[in-house]
């Protein structure tokens, strides 16, 4: 019965060397780091970035695109800032001026006035039927969870509005109201 033998064990690199490697590679910044992963899984894993993922734990899509960047001598530019998707509120400003119209009459300052959050009893629901009243179509809108992202975002947060509270003027009770009384 033949054991299958490691790629590691099979170019005589101890398990000290291969926690050094991972070690010295963590220390490099990205995207350089990618192509040091490629240039060990190159020299020492025969190009093989599935054994890297087991051996090192690195992720074996960068550690295959590291490898062409080390054999190209080409490095691969990432754009993270196009990453992102853009948030319906930056999609459609116009959208987001039209919630506040709508939430500013409806909303209140926290009582004591120690955040920025406005409590309102509207829900996304009514916020989303109180824009298909004003003429926006239904194509156009968000979902109503999306209005409710948009609403947290905006630091509106659904809470019973409190009524005011109206002070009553107390009467003082003096001895001669009680005796004239009796």
């Amino acid at each position: 019965m033949h054991m299958k033998t490691s790629v590691l064990s099979r170019n005589n690199i101890s398990p000290e060397v291969s926690g050094l490697i991972t070690r010295l590679v963590s220390l490099i910044p990205w995207p350089a780091r990618r192509q040091a992963m490629g240039d060990v899984v190159v020299t020492i894993l025969d190009s093989k970035p599935r054994v890297a993922e087991n051996e090192f734990g690195w992720n074996r899509s960068a550690v295959a695109l590291g490898i062409k960047e080390f054999e190209s001598g080409i490095v691969c530019v990432n754009d993270l800032t196009e990453r992102h998707k853009p948030k319906s509120e930056e999609k459609h400003p116009e959208l987001l001026e039209a919630i506040r119209k709508i939430m500013e009459p409806q909303s209140q300052a926290e009582p004591r006035l120690r955040t920025t959050l406005l409590y309102t009893n509207m829900t996304a629901q009514s916020v989303y039927n109180a824009l298909l009243a004003e003429g926006w179509s239904e194509e156009s809108l968000p979902a109503v969870r999306t209005i409710s992202n948009i609403l947290n975002r905006q630091n509106y947060r659904l809470r019973t509005v409190q009524k005011t509270k109206v002070e009553k003027k107390q009467q003082k009770q003096t001895r001669s109201s009680k005796t004239s009384g009796k």
